[in-house]
């Protein structure tokens, strides 16, 4: 029986992988302007984490988490997403001693048990952001900035920033009776998730993606018009230095997020590009999520965006300094060159050019060929003559120049004609 991948999942190519490495390298850039550090949390936990962080009623929890027991029968699961992971590591290692806002930032695969459609897959990959130890609105400004930087820095076109304020625990108990009362008067025209989010979560109601059910969450009441004093000095301060530094936004009130434990500001990015499901990253800030895993009071702001999505939607044809080709490929002419093309390919990769070369011989044109197919941007040609002579052939792949080279300074010759 033949073997293959299981359904979900997906393997990333030689030909692919130069893409994400690229979007990737994008991000360590901008995030290391921004001076946050990048983090590597383990791919599975304590199942309890995510249940306790990510929240009971949610869907992730309810339906999708990859959770089994180890050989000791404790219950552990596959990180379904990565804030829980970074909070426990802040708090395990201690991070709030330093008494600074702690950046940080992760790249790497999560896993939920989803029906595998296009752009959804059950291993999937994503970036997040965590800015720990500061509920200043700068902090929420300075990382949407940054992510829209980094979008910038893409190529990317078509987004659209949208905001909303979810408030906070001394504000948000009495709207979430407010919602309740309104939602009630609908529930019969509500499809049956919102039945049983209306007692559990109400707020996920509103993020809803039933057409019918959109029109009647547009006539719900709105969180921003039930926010508590701080909760609206905070958003609009926040909303004033995105205007002082012309980052675009719309406000969206229907913006809540899928995951409970997100206060005050929440976000969404998404593309035109896309099609019903356009989001490309989302985020917020989560000020009481340390403290609900026994850390101390720890006000913090992230987001994570997945990797497929944003790679579909990222203009490659046009970010010309994403592939990576080889400097030169070394074309052996006879027996002799063969052997020393071994010695020569070392010898040029430790003065940091990057070479490949033929390994089972044959014709020049056969070998050129394979030099061609390789992308490579200058092919090095050696044979009896050249041997002999001390005087390697150098030729330029783009425009089919030929030059000679000195065998004892090839590697310097070749930097320059580079």
């Amino acid at each position: 029986m033949k073997i293959q991948a299981i359904r979900g999942v997906k393997d990333i190519l030689p030909d692919e992988i130069e893409k994400w490495q690229w979007v990737e390298s994008k991000a360590h850039t901008v995030f290391a302007r921004y001076g946050f550090k990048e983090i590597r949390p383990p791919i599975f936990e304590k199942t309890n984490l995510f249940s306790r962080g990510i929240g009971e009623t949610t869907d992730i929890v309810e339906k999708e988490m990859y959770t089994f027991d180890d050989r000791s029968g404790e219950k552990v699961t596959l990180r379904p997403e990565g804030t829980a992971s970074v909070v426990r590591a802040f708090i395990e290692h201690k991070m709030y001693a330093a008494q600074i806002v702690q950046k940080l930032y992760y790249l790497g695969p999560m896993f939920r048990y989803e029906r595998p459609q296009a752009g959804r897959f059950r291993q999937f990959y994503q970036i997040g952001v965590e800015a720990m130890g500061s509920h200043h609105p700068d902090v929420d400004a300075e990382v949407m900035i940054m992510l829209m930087d980094f979008f910038k820095s893409l190529g990317l076109t078509g987004l659209k920033l949208q905001l909303n304020s979810l408030g906070c625990s001394k504000c948000r108990p009495a709207y979430r009776e407010t919602l309740k009362d309104a939602i009630r008067e609908h529930l019969s025209d509500l499809c049956d998730n919102c039945n049983q989010r209306y007692e559990r979560n109400p707020l996920r109601v509103l993020d809803c993606k039933v057409p019918r059910d959109k029109e009647i969450a547009a006539e719900l009441p709105k969180t921003a018009d039930h926010l508590c004093d701080e909760c609206n000095d905070h958003f609009q301060g926040v909303r004033l230095l995105l205007d002082s530094t012309n980052t675009p936004y719309d406000l969206d009130h229907l913006l809540v997020r899928g995951l409970d434990y997100y206060t005050h500001t929440t976000f969404e990015v998404s593309s035109s590009d896309l099609g019903a499901q356009n989001a490309i990253c989302g985020g917020g800030r989560y000020n009481m999520l340390v403290e609900e895993f026994d850390g101390p009071p720890t006000p913090c702001f992230g987001f994570a965006l997945g990797l497929e999505r944003l790679i579909s939607v990222v203009p490659f044809d046009q970010a010309g300094d994403f592939e990576k080709h080889p400097d030169v490929f070394i074309v052996c002419l006879g027996e002799e060159a063969q052997k020393l093309s071994f010695t020569l390919t070392h010898q040029l990769r430790s003065e940091g050019l990057s070479v490949e070369r033929d390994y089972d011989g044959g014709s020049m044109k056969r070998q050129m060929k394979k030099a061609n197919k390789s992308a490579s941007r200058f092919a090095l040609i050696l044979g009896e003559d050249e041997i002999n002579s001390g005087k390697y052939q150098l030729k330029n792949m783009s425009n089919s120049e030929q030059l000679e080279i000195s065998a004892d300074s090839c590697a310097e010759e070749i930097k320059k004609q580079l």
